[in-house]
């Protein structure tokens, strides 16, 4: 059976090589008699995973020795309550809304310390087509932290490192839909956290790079397994992490340090994306993608036929053609094609050439 070409959002494509490698090990890793799904976590074996994982990341990230990685069970929804748990201290942290997930983090961040955030500014009057300009900015010069998401999924919009000011405070970035899609300064950074199902490999598993001087100012009453400063200290073993997830998010590591590193993803994904836009905007309106040119997802691409009534055929005749996770999110509708690094820019190729081609039958 051939594969389709997979643009889903997440769970996302995964990379063949790393398919292929798990399968193979699947039930006996490297001589050990068993898989690294069943492996003990304080064995060697599994102890090396995490180890060589770990290293692999710093690697490509550059990662500097005064910050922690963490390897958590979850998703970036635990996040949004984790963070302000963790980094509050009875004070009150900024956010910028620029889509559906900041939105959803800033929420959540009310909700578990009882209001005590602020929204800093918000993108929602433009339907999140762009991002807040420097004048509708509000800061707290005093804030625990500023939270932003430099890549929103659902709308599309994406946030480059250089773009964002040092404000003083340290900042804390959801990064879940475009970790690994390009290099980062992550010295910039007080905390960065990633759920793995786009770029780094199975949902289940969160990554947490955090700098030293953010641990130990979660209040006792946090729940064991929330602090980081005890996560940090027990290795990521607090509680069981989602041990297969770790070992194929090290084989994601591999594979993206075999493709040339943050760079060459980078370019490749700089390749598809241009690619696809390109067709959209010289569609004649057929399609469309209402996002700034500047704030444009490499990631995520949603797009609108000029006749909606032509969406499901569009996707059904997609679907027929390998051509699958097409269908937008139920809160925007549309479309969208998620551009991850394992999706390959054939991929990008045969859906632009699908698109040509529906259009010029239904235009």
């Amino acid at each position: 059976m051939a594969r389709a070409w997979n643009f889903s959002a997440g769970p996302a494509a995964l990379p063949e090589e790393v398919l292929r490698q798990a399968q193979e090990e699947l039930l006996d890793w490297r001589g050990a008699g068993c898989g690294a799904m069943e492996m003990n976590l304080h064995g060697k074996e599994f102890q090396s995973i995490i180890a060589q994982a770990e290293a692999d990341l710093r690697d490509l990230l550059g990662i500097p020795e005064t910050y922690k990685v963490l390897f958590l069970q979850g998703g970036a929804t635990q996040q949004f309550a984790q963070v302000p748990m963790n980094l509050l201290a009875g004070r009150s942290a900024d956010y910028i809304v620029t889509g559906a997930w900041s939105q959803k983090a800033f929420r959540e961040a009310q909700r578990v310390t009882g209001g005590a955030v602020r929204c800093a500014a918000s993108a929602e009057e433009s339907g999140f087509t762009r991002l807040p300009v420097a004048e509708e900015i509000r800061l707290d010069p005093f804030a625990a932290y500023l939270h932003v998401c430099t890549n929103e999924t659902i709308h599309g919009v994406e946030i480059s490192a250089e773009r964002i000011a040092d404000t003083g405070v340290p900042l804390v970035a959801d990064m879940s839909s475009h970790l690994l899609s390009r290099p980062v300064p992550v010295e910039k950074f007080g905390l960065i956290y990633a759920s793995a199902q786009k770029n780094i490999g199975l949902a289940g598993l969160t990554l947490v790079i955090i700098r030293h001087d953010l641990l130990g100012m979660a209040p006792l009453t946090i729940p064991t397994p929330m602090d980081y400063a005890l996560q940090a200290e027990n290795a990521s073993f607090v509680n069981t992490p989602p041990t297969f997830a770790i070992y194929v998010a090290g084989l994601v590591f591999q594979w993206i340090k075999r493709q040339g590193g943050l760079a060459g993803m980078e370019a490749s994904n700089i390749a598809k994306a241009d690619m696809l836009y390109a067709c959209i905007d010289a569609s004649g309106g057929f399609y469309s993608n209402a996002v700034a040119a500047d704030c444009r997802s490499r990631m995520n691409v949603p797009f609108t036929l000029a006749d909606a009534r032509l969406d499901a055929a569009f996707l059904d005749q997609a679907k027929a053609a390998g051509l699958l996770g097409l269908k937008g999110h139920k809160s925007v509708g549309g479309m969208r094609a998620s551009l991850y690094n394992a999706v390959t820019l054939e991929a990008v190729r045969v859906l632009v050439e699908f698109m040509n081609d529906f259009a010029k039958r239904n235009g």
